[in-house]
């Protein structure tokens, strides 16, 4: 059985007959193939026209999925099915919305605002069981998505958002719960993204996108999880901070071919302290213009160059299971780029290298972290870590105090050779002198040979000798304190 002409309600202008004739079946109504830059008469729709089929007043025909989709239009009026449940399908293309449209804590199926220009888009709380689209859209204004629930996607691929004011946030997506995965590729944002405590199931894609908010977070997405990949790259830029502070990835976060700039060289380009993640591709286009702060983070493989590297780089507390892109000179830069003096990071990339076998990096790099700590030292135990770091390396190089040892030894032999000590015993209890010997008697603080308590030292070879004596005891001390410091457990 044929059913008749849609009832049409009365006071629809000839744009909005056609909505409403083609709702039942989800045909398109083009209106223009551009997007209005005025009022057209022939291209006007009441944004209340299309609440009220998306609300349910106009049945759907049998066998058809209905659907409001319009192209050209100029929309007046607000679109606001706010707390509603919404059965059909919206699809908005190259059209021109007054006023916000309104979402907030709807139930919905699938929304498409495609090359629209809108001052803003209000979907708080909404859960929609296909995907939201505003890619190409022209938003001057916010688009607020806190708590939302998009189970088919969120697509803002090509999307330009101004925020009204710099206070206030282009993109806020606090809580929100995206399923199949959020594409942001392409986009321009002023006044910076909100996605703190989000969570996306099936990845970030923001390649290419530019967010622009100088002297604020240009990205907040402290708390976010991520699932499978976070594309922060190839293209994608900053003018503004980044914060990932205690974000979880569970796959790669990749800053590959991007580019970071804080805006200004003493605020953060990129805070990502306490964050998990499985990959992190720290690799973007030219050096990060600001500071950054991995500080705290749990991070399986890293992947980084020293050519990106800030002056001030953060790492205390820090942990790897594998490090890649750079040589050992430079990681021992990377380390010290802290204005404060830190153990761990030193810890960590020695306990790294000792854990892919190699010990004489690892050596090197605890030898590193001593003389870094000495800048922070008073005067004295600053003088004795200069004495441990020239003798023996703190214990790290202990072949020194044996090169010192020899030096010494050559410059005593060489000096009672030609001063010879006088004898203090009788000739019958005296050994026979030797200025090598001799000298290694005044060098080894025990008298081992019976040099010593045999002879002493005359005239200017007497200060030789005290210097010796005393320079025995330094080595001897600064070797037992080096074997000490290397034996002791961390």
């Amino acid at each position: 059985m044929e059913r008749g002409p849609v009832p049409l309600p009365p006071g629809l202008s000839n744009a909005e007959r056609r909505l409403w004739t083609a709702f039942p079946n989800g045909s398109t109504v083009v209106l223009g193939e551009d997007r209005p830059a005025g009022p057209l008469p022939d291209r006007i729709v009441r944004a209340e026209i299309i609440t009220r089929l998306l609300l349910g007043e106009c049945e759907p025909r049998p066998g058809a999925v209905a659907a409001v989709r319009l192209r050209g239009a100029y929309i007046t009026g607000r679109l606001d099915v706010a707390g509603g449940r919404v059965e059909a399908e919206l699809l908005l293309e190259d059209c021109r919305l007054v006023e916000e449209p309104v979402f907030a804590n709807a139930a919905t199926r699938q929304l498409r605002f495609s090359d629209c220009r809108m001052p803003g888009f209000d979907g708080g709380g909404l859960r929609a069981d296909g995907f939201l689209s505003l890619s190409g859209s022209d938003i001057e204004g916010e688009v607020r998505l806190p708590r939302a629930q998009i189970l088919g996607g969120l697509r803002m691929n090509g999307t330009r958002v101004t925020a009204s004011a710099p206070e206030k946030w282009a993109v806020s997506g606090g809580a929100l719960v995206v399923e199949a995965g959020a594409f942001i590729r392409d986009a321009e944002i002023t006044g910076g993204v909100r996605f703190a405590g989000a969570r996306m199931n099936g990845g970030l894609f923001m390649e290419r996108t530019r967010l622009v908010n100088p002297g604020r977070l240009a990205l907040d997405a402290q708390n976010m999880v991520v699932e499978d990949t976070a594309e922060l790259s190839h293209g994608f830029s900053t003018f503004g901070t980044v914060r990932l502070r205690s974000a979880r990835i569970n796959g790669i976060l990749s800053f590959a071919r991007g580019r970071l700039d804080s805006s200004d060289p003493a605020r953060m380009a990129l805070h990502a302290s306490h964050m998990q993640v499985d990959e992190l591709l720290l690799w973007p286009e030219e050096r990060i213009k600001g500071r950054v702060s991995l500080s705290y983070s749990r991070i399986d493989l890293l992947m980084d160059h020293p050519d990106i590297w800030p002056d001030e780089l953060y790492l205390n507390g820090m942990t790897y299971q594998t490090l890649r892109g750079a040589e050992f000179k430079d990681r021992l830069s990377w380390v010290s780029r802290d204005e404060e003096f830190h153990l761990q990071p030193y810890e960590q990339l020695a306990g790294w290298y000792h854990s892919i076998g190699h010990d004489d990096l690892a050596r090197k790099v605890q030898l590193a972290k001593l003389r870094a700590r000495r800048r922070g030292l008073h005067p004295v135990p600053g003088a004795w870590n200069h004495v441990l770091d020239w003798t023996v390396g703190f214990g790290y190089r202990p072949w020194l105090a044996f090169a010192w040892f020899a030096a010494l030894l050559a410059v005593g032999t060489t000096v009672f050779s030609i001063e010879h000590p006088r004898a203090v015993k009788p000739p019958n209890e005296l050994p026979s002198f030797h200025a090598l010997i001799y000298t290694l008697d005044l060098l080894i603080p025990l008298d081992t040979f019976g040099q010593q308590l045999s002879y002493d030292a005359v005239s200017w070879s007497r200060w030789v000798a005290y210097a010796l004596v005393a320079t025995g005891w330094v080595l001897v001390t600064a070797l037992i304190a080096g074997a000490t410091r290397v034996l002791r457990p961390n």
